[in-house]
């Protein structure tokens, strides 16, 4: 596949443009979500170090985005190391993998990317240095326009799910920012739009960080899709009321018995949502599944109390000296999750089985 003639087919459906490789500069550039919605600021490095902060400071945040901006860090990599002898090089390219991998511990997307950019050094090993450079670059771009075309693939299959009519609630930000460019959950949701559906959105603010009521709301505000902002605490009066229909969210990690997690809320959500007898969804690609089965290996990220006692890092909400606990996900067992929708197909329980059929698709 030339990537870059795949991408051309796309075109349409990067209206939002998070995240790309500049070929001219071969340089990577992202947007930083931190400053949505008030500002746009695109920043740019050839260093792979400064997108390792980028992913840690949550300047690029969503586990496909993640992904994605993990492979062209190595590709970034791949031209900074100068040794000439392939095992000098190689040993350059693994210390930047073991970087990359320490910098957000529960987006799976992140380590599967590390993964698929690693086969290609080896399976290039034997060439010498100049082969893995184009090779790693290559899969980094190859990376970056399968998210693409999975998310929409995955769109068109969940749009299914959508009524006409429906109003649709989702927690946390799952659209093109939190992807290459087009979304799961909230890509979803579009593609339901792009269809014709006359569909309302509600989203949470998704405390501490608000990505529903910054970034959700400038995303749903771009493509004119009416849309309530409510507050993290609201979902069950809202399900209670007849208010939504259905709920949708994205996943940093899906693992083989169909243990979910996403952001932190997303576990209260789909317990109201169950409790109310309404559709809870979960869309992901399938780089998001784990093939294990043990859902005490997930491992949850905690971030700084900072987050919790101030918000957008400036405004304190509290005591400066406050205990805080601060998880940056929940996990949402497979019984009040109704599928989960995929590029390759939607998985129903049992989830043992059905989402090994897909990985294996």
């Amino acid at each position: 596949m030339n990537p870059l003639k795949e991408l051309e087919k796309l075109e349409e459906y990067l209206k939002i443009k998070p995240l790309y490789w500049d070929l001219d500069k071969n340089e990577f550039v992202w947007l930083d979500t931190r400053l949505i919605p008030f500002q746009e600021v695109y920043r740019r490095t050839r260093d792979y170090r400064r997108v390792g902060e980028a992913i840690r400071d949550m300047e690029i945040r969503g586990a496909p985005a993640i992904g994605v901006s993990a492979a062209f860090a190595m590709a970034l990599a791949a031209l900074e190391t100068t040794a000439a002898n392939t095992d000098d090089y190689i040993e350059g390219l693994r210390r930047a993998r073991e970087y990359l991998a320490s910098t957000r511990p529960t987006a799976f997307n992140l380590f599967w990317a590390l993964d698929r950019v690693w086969r290609v050094v080896e399976e290039h090993r034997e060439e010498g240095v100049d082969a893995i450079r184009e090779a790693v670059l290559n899969e980094a771009l190859t990376i970056y326009v399968e998210d693409i075309k999975n998310n929409v693939e995955m769109g068109r299959i969940g749009s299914r799910l959508i009524e006409d009519g429906d109003t649709i609630l989702t927690h946390c930000n799952t659209g093109a920012l939190a992807t290459a460019g087009f979304g799961t959950a909230l890509g979803v949701i579009r593609y339901a739009w792009y269809e014709g559906k006359k569909i309302h959105v509600i989203t949470t603010e998704t405390r501490p960080v608000l990505q529903g009521a910054r970034l959700n709301v400038w995303e749903l505000k771009k493509e004119g899709i009416p849309f309530t902002l409510i507050t993290d605490g609201m979902p069950g009066l809202v399900f209670k009321k007849g208010m939504a229909d259905l709920a949708i969210v994205g996943a940093d990690r899906i693992i083989l018995t169909g243990h979910t997690a996403n952001k932190i809320g997303t576990y209260m959500v789909a317990l109201a949502a169950w409790d109310n007898e309404k559709p809870f969804y979960v869309a992901a690609p399938t780089s998001t599944i784990q093939p294990v089965t043990d859902p005490e290996s997930i491992v949850i990220e905690e971030r700084s109390p900072e987050e919790v006692r101030k918000v957008m890092g400036k405004y304190p909400i509290t005591l400066p000296d406050v205990n805080v606990y601060n998880p940056s996900f929940d996990v949402t067992p497979p019984r009040y999750i109704t599928a989960i929708i995929t590029e390759k197909g939607i998985a129903y329980p049992p989830y043992m089985r059905s989402l090994k059929r897909l990985l294996e698709k």
